[in-house]
């Protein structure tokens, strides 16, 4: 299980981060956003991989209809996944992110 302390430590280590609200909520931008906690306890992050994720642990990775228009989008429930997931999380969605 992280917390949202766990997911900013995790965004503020890298390079050019910053943060501000975004929907009224907690957001991490580099280039441009890359992790917003969408609700208490559920993260969104950007993977190339959001379908086989879903597929895999759909009690975990979802989308809602809002995010069906961005295919990149997936929403994390973060009681579900260990501080090792969410560095692979956010460093992917990151990487995305930073892409021109």
């Amino acid at each position: 299980m992280v917390s949202e302390e766990d997911v900013r430590d995790a965004a503020l280590r890298l390079p050019g981060v910053s943060e501000r609200l975004s929907w009224g909520q907690p957001a991490w931008f580099a280039r441009t956003l890359f992790a917003r906690i969408w609700e208490d306890g559920v993260l969104t992050v950007k993977s190339d991989e959001r379908e086989a994720l879903a597929a895999l642990d759909p009690e975990t990775y979802y989308w809602t209809a809002h995010h069906q228009r961005s295919p990149l989008l997936v929403l994390v429930r973060m009681d579900r996944i260990d501080a090792q997931v969410l560095g692979e999380l956010i460093a992917e969605s990151y990487r995305l992110a930073n892409e021109p």
